[in-house]
């Protein structure tokens, strides 16, 4: 008997982040003194397949840890959130990844990602994974694995495939030709289109309208701005709630996974998007990447607070 899909397969990176708070982000030469330190499961892969795993989503994942004793921390902080690791493997004499992120006290951060096993997922990985990855409601992707196991993810994909470019580069058209819905924030999409993200709406509408290399809807999210979401036809602002705010670390792949989940339960791009917008603010209440992923009832709570509904698409000539 066939087994049942999954409503989300993610195929990415999966590290140990190790997560130091300081008063204020070093300066280059400038050692700083920590104020709390915290060690957490990490990576955007694994943060996706989390987020979307915590909102009520079957999820599967597909990737690499090393062969070290922090693959078995990996392995068991997965499978407690209920995440199917059956295609998560073990690179030989290679360490799992890591991150390496300071958090100031204005909650902003920054991180220095060690690839380790993330660096050896390839195409076959994918391909062995076949009907987890080949029949998903939605296939995640991100750019912390190399763009050849992307790359076999988009074409085993018949559902639909979300890809998220970070770490920000420019992507190839074969990769570009595969996505349903292209992530990006204003970093990734200067990176992707070789343009800076308008700062008017309507100037983003026609751009994204004229331009003839994104044939995928695009989501672009801009912090507590909330995102815009092209699909193809009209540009619309998904707003999001105003929230005190611990730690960004996570937000973005809170929005992603979010994201996902509403896709897989056959929502619209925009309606999806606004659900992510919430996750995503919902999340940063907490340190860590993981931490602050809500549940299903904590994101129906921030949006019944919230009545501002997104504002009227800007629609391209």
């Amino acid at each position: 008997m066939k087994p049942e899909r999954f409503d989300v397969t993610v195929v990415g990176s999966v590290n140990i982040d190790l997560v130091a708070s300081v008063d204020d982000l070093p300066r280059p030469g400038e050692t700083v003194s920590a104020t709390g330190y915290a060690q957490f499961l990490g990576g955007k892969g694994s943060n996706q397949a989390i987020a979307a795993a915590r909102l009520g989503r079957r999820v599967a994942f597909v990737g690499l840890t090393g062969d070290d004793a922090e693959a078995a921390e990996v392995r068991t902080a997965m499978s407690r959130e209920g995440i199917d690791t059956r295609h998560l493997g073990a690179a030989s004499e290679t360490p799992t990844g890591r991150a390496l992120v300071l958090v100031d006290s204005a909650a902003e951060n920054s991180i220095v990602v060690v690839a380790g096993a993330n660096g050896h997922v390839s195409a076959r990985h994918v391909e062995d994974a076949g009907d987890t990855v080949a029949d998903a409601a939605v296939v995640v992707a991100q750019l912390e694995i190399p763009l050849a196991a992307v790359l076999a993810a988009s074409r085993a994909a018949r559902g639909a495939f979300v890809l998220n470019p970070a770490p920000a580069q420019a992507l190839p058209a074969e990769i570009l030709d595969q996505v349903d819905v292209l992530v990006v924030n204003e970093i990734e999409y200067e990176a992707v289109t070789g343009r800076p993200l308008p700062a008017d709406i309507d100037a983003l509408a026609r751009e994204l309208a004229a331009d003839t290399t994104l044939t995928a809807s695009v989501v672009v999210t801009v912090g507590e701005r909330g995102a815009f979401v092209w699909d193809g036809h009209e540009l619309t602002h998904v707003t999001a709630p105003r929230v005190a705010v611990v730690d960004t670390t996570g937000a973005g792949d809170t929005f992603i996974g979010a994201l996902a989940d509403a896709l897989s339960r056959g929502e619209d791009l925009v309606t999806a998007a606004r659900w992510a917008a919430h996750a995503g603010a919902v999340s940063v209440g907490s340190l860590g990447a993981t931490t602050g992923m809500p549940r299903p009832e904590a994101v129906h709570a921030s949006l019944s607070q919230s009545a501002e509904p997104p504002s009227p698409p800007s629609e391209a000539p």
